[in-house]
Parts: C-alpha cells; sequence; structure tokens
C-alpha cells in the first residue's frame, strides 16, 4: 500500500469505524475483545504503528527504554546518557531519562514509575541498597551500571585497576603518602576503589594512602576535600572522579598552593573539563559512551530471551598524564632546590 498506513485503512479491512479503531488501542475495554481482536490483527497485517504505546498492545513491548542516573549535571552520566541514547535509537528505542539528584528515596519512586512503561531499565551507579535494588527490579528487565547484584547484567569499569594505574603513576614519580579523597558513602563505585587501594599497596612498599573520606562528588565536594588533603601533609591527592579533582585544585589555588609543585593532583574519569584547565589535569580515562552502548547491548540480549545470559562486563580503562602531576619536592634534589630560588622554596611551608 502507498504511502503511510493510517487509522482509516486499518477501519476499513477490519470493518469498523476509524474511532472504533481509536478506541481499540487505547482504551480496550470500551471495545469487545472480539472486534478488538480484528483490530489489532489488521493493525499487524498492515504494518500499522502510530506510536509506541499502539505498537505495545500488538507487540506487547514499548520501544522504550528507562534510564536513571544520579545527576545529569555531572558530566559523567552525562556521557553515558548520550552512549546510551545513541545506541537505543540505532536499535529502534527511544529513553526516558530520569534525574534522581543523588537522593534514594527519589531513585525509588522513579524506577517504580518507569518500569511499568519500558520495555527495560538501566540503572547507573544507583544507591539504593542491595536489598532495595533486588527488590524493585524484580519482573522487570534490567541492566545495572558500576554496580553489581547477583543475577542481574551488570557493565562496570574496573575501578581496581583504576586505583592501580593512579597510584602507580604517583608512586613511579617518587610519592610515598597520597591522599584519597572518596565519593558518596553510598557509591558501589567508592567501595571498590577503596578496596582497590588497599590491594595496590601491596605492590607499592613504602606507600602510604590516607582515606580523608566520603564527599559529594561534585566541584564543592572537591573543594571541602582539599583543605583535609594538605592537612595530611600528603603530597598527592587522588579524588573520587574529575569534578572533586577539578574543586581541589581550585582550592589549593585559592590558598596559594600551587599544583603540581606544592601538591599533585589525580582525578578519574576524564571529562571534557579536565583539559580546560590550568594545569590541565591527569587522571585515568574511563570508556564513558562505550559504558552506555554496553549497556543497552546487554539490555537488548536481556528482552530477548533466546539470547543467553551475559556475564558482567568490566571496560577497560586508561592513564591519561597531564601537567597536575610532577615529582614531589621531597624527591628534587638540594641543588635543584637552590636553583629555583628562596621564593620557590618557601613553598615548603604550605605542607
Amino acid at each position: 500500500m502507498a504511502g503511510a498506513v493510517t487509522v482509516r485503512d486499518v477501519a476499513r479491512l477490519a470493518s469498523v469505524s476509524a474511532s472504533t479503531v481509536s478506541r481499540a488501542l487505547s482504551a480496550s475495554d470500551l471495545v469487545a475483545p472480539v472486534t478488538r481482536q480484528r483490530i489489532l490483527d489488521a493493525a499487524q497485517q498492515l504494518g500499522y504503528t502510530p506510536n509506541n504505546s499502539a505498537r505495545g498492545l500488538i507487540t506487547g513491548r514499548t520501544n522504550n527504554f528507562g534510564l536513571v542516573v544520579p545527576d545529569l549535571e555531572n558530566p559523567y552520566f552525562a556521557s553515558v546518557t548520550k552512549g546510551v541514547q545513541g545506541r537505543a535509537l540505532r536499535e529502534g528505542y527511544a529513553v526516558f531519562v530520569a534525574d534522581s539528584d543523588e537522593d534514594v528515596r527519589s531513585e525509588i519512586e522513579l524506577v517504580r514509575k518507569l518500569a511499568s512503561q519500558v520495555d527495560g531499565l538501566i540503572l547507573c551507579s544507583p544507591r539504593m541498597s542491595d536489598e532495595e535494588l533486588a527488590d524493585i527490579t524484580e519482573g522487570t528487565t534490567t541492566v545495572l551500571i558500576n554496580r553489581r547484584l547477583p543475577e542481574v547484567e551488570s557493565i562496570t569499569v574496573d575501578d581496581a585497576e583504576i586505583v592501580r594505574q593512579a597510584l602507580g603513576h604517583l608512586y613511579a614519580l617518587g610519592h610515598r603518602c597520597v591522599a584519597y579523597a572518596g565519593g558518596p558513602a553510598t557509591s558501589w563505585s567508592d567501595g571498590q576503589r577503596r578496596h582497590g587501594i588497599h590491594t595496590a599497596l601491596t605492590d607499592l612498599p613504602g606507600l602510604e594512602v590516607i582515606e580523608i573520606g566520603s564527599f559529594t562528588p561534585v566541584f564543592g565536594g572537591g573543594q571541602s576535600a582539599a583543605d583535609l588533603a594538605v592537612a595530611t601533609g600528603a603530597s598527592a591527592v587522588l579524588a573520587y572522579n574529575d569534578l572533586m579533582a577539578l574543586g581541589i585544585l581550585s582550592r589549593l589555588q585559592a590558598r596559594g598552593i600551587q599544583v603540581p609543585r606544592d601538591m599533585s593532583v589525580v582525578g578519574i574519569d576524564d571529562v571534557n573539563a579536565a583539559t580546560l584547565v590550568s594545569p590541565a589535569l591527569t587522571t585515568v580515562r574511563a570508556p564513558l559512551r562505550k559504558v552506555g552502548t554496553a549497556a543497552v547491548n546487554a539490555l537488548i540480549d536481556g528482552i530477548r530471551p533466546e539470547n543467553p545470559r551475559l556475564e558482567p562486563e568490566a571496560l577497560p580503562v586508561q592513564l591519561i598524564v597531564r601537567s597536575s602531576t610532577s615529582v614531589p619536592r621531597s624527591a628534587v634534589p638540594l641543588t635543584s632546590r637552590e636553583e629555583a630560588g628562596p621564593n620557590e622554596r618557601s613553598s615548603n611551608a604550605h605542607h
């Protein structure tokens, strides 16, 4: 049939009025079951799919996915979202994106509301407990990002490797005391990174890592962490993410503590802003868009029962060395410090 199939085409084939077709597709209880089935058969025969809701009545699917993230203003989650949307659109799915604003109660409510409107859910860095997560995802095809739970598909980055590369870089430069500014206490990734710190220390003799607390994973959280990092006497600080690292850089500069001369700073993620500051931020790059793409692939596999269940997938990471890290002053030979002059030598007071 030439042109787009219309309601009238379906009505003509099913021998009913156009209004009856509309009622059958939107309010099925208003149409006799036999008539409704004849309309659905006609719509399917003609390939009539005016929108995802009508298609869902015919196929049992909505062709929608739900994505819940903790904070869309965080460039990490914005990049993951782009990866999810791009892949989903190529596969013919629309994506409903919801922002929980780092609030567990809001997160749970958003998941409940989305579950009935989509074919599957992608939950990125969910903050709820394992028990809450298992309960709320029961009966819903779900993929987790940056979280693992038995019997649920998951896509993660290798958090232990992130820490190993960051600390290994600082250790190779000569740092022996590093502060770690952690993320939210409810963050699974932060827990994995803290565990990774203790594992990494076994391969880095003489290195001390001082965990200075849990912070909001934003610029302001980094500013709060900076003073505590300085107070430890550490020569370097590793931040939970790049946003916090940028906040640390800002606060250190405000105090007259020069990076990396007085303190080295390392972030995690490699968001775009990492190269827009001076000094440019050394960081461990996570493949953010690939994370989103992999999550959609896993979700589609979960929706199609003929496909086998995927094993949890951990995507590779990469250390990106920029200007915010250097050899610590304690490792610089005395002659080099004398050549720097009295103004530079006085910066030791910042420690």
